[in-house]
């Protein structure tokens, strides 16, 4: 981890969630890169569907690995989807750094299943991680901005970026659960974002494609380079957005999704609307709306074509 020649992020605390591994790793290490001082969380389950026992080696090794090379960093061991253990990882950070300036919301599971097939408790879990996950860490983040602003009487600095995914945007067939919690996480990122403005926070989410413990099964098809050069699909392509997006230099960005990838960073718009129709009538009856909608669709792909490509037009990974 070399230092860059600028440290934006010097003074600013982070916490990382979902930072023992993958993704989570490579955020928290740039993010100190660029002078963060940075809490590590991770529960450190082995299995990548929460299975395992909970283990404190991962965090560890990612806080000694930071600082090894200079930085500050402390550990935290717990399940972000439990409230009381989102508020003691606030509070760490809080305790230790003297105040917090930086959440990035990476933990995560999965338990694929094609939805006619899925139990309840699958459904739960990926549910409760993800979104459930992303809610509590901004709960109490926000607690701690609002707070540290009505103080002040003036707007304080706060940044939350938040991990979508491209399951939500074009679909994934075995991940009904995956991509109902990611694009609930769009949600809470755009809403939290309206909300926090006003206090100096700015709330955005990524959509990141990277080779970790989650996507090997995706990503099996597609080899690492072999002449040692940086894998396309490398978390390092992802990390490196996450530190702006957590910097002062990103003061206008907020409430916005972007794709992320192989040296690649897409603006996604909000949905738009791609065609009105009015009833002839006070309102529409069946045979009107088989006229118009059925005539609209008539000529449309069928949303297979839709689900082999993403909304950028890019085919999927």
């Amino acid at each position: 981890m070399s230092l860059p020649q600028s440290l934006p992020l010097q003074g600013l605390s982070a916490v990382v969630t979902g930072a023992g591994r993958g993704l989570g790793r490579a955020e928290a290490l740039e993010l100190a890169r660029l002078g963060a001082a940075v809490v590590v969380n991770d529960y450190g389950q082995p299995g990548r569907d929460g299975s395992g026992e909970a283990s404190a080696a991962p965090a560890e090794q990612v806080a000694a690995e930071i600082r090894a090379a200079g930085g500050q960093a402390v550990a935290h061991v717990g399940d972000v989807a439990d409230f009381d253990a989102a508020r003691a990882l606030l509070d760490l950070a809080t305790g230790t750094y003297g105040k917090l300036d930086i959440l990035v919301n990476n933990a995560g599971i999965l338990r694929d299943r094609m939805v006619f097939s899925m139990s309840e408790d699958e459904w739960d879990s990926v549910i409760r991680v993800h979104l459930k996950g992303h809610f509590n860490t901004t709960h109490f983040a926000s607690v701690h901005w609002r707070e540290r602003s009505k103080a002040a009487g003036a707007p304080v600095y706060g940044r939350i970026v938040n991990t979508s995914s491209e399951a939500f945007l074009a679909g994934s067939a075995g991940q009904p659960n995956y991509a109902a919690a990611k694009g609930g996480i769009v949600g809470l990122t755009t809403s939290t974002a309206q909300a926090l403005r006003k206090y100096g926070v700015t709330a955005n989410a990524i959509c990141p494609r990277a080779r970790t413990r989650m996507t090997e099964d995706v990503f099996a098809g597609l080899a690492v380079p072999a002449d040692g050069g940086l894998d396309p699909l490398a978390p390092e392509h992802v990390a490196p957005l996450v530190g702006y997006l957590a910097s002062p230099a990103a003061s206008r960005v907020n409430g916005q999704l972007l794709v992320v990838h192989g040296g690649m960073v897409a603006v996604v718009e909000r949905p738009k609307v791609a065609a009105q129709f009015d009833s002839a009538k006070e309102t529409f009856s069946y045979e009107e709306l088989d006229g118009v909608l059925g005539a609209y669709y008539a000529d449309r792909a069928p949303d297979e074509t839709f689900a082999a490509t993403d909304v950028l037009g890019l085919k999927r990974a």
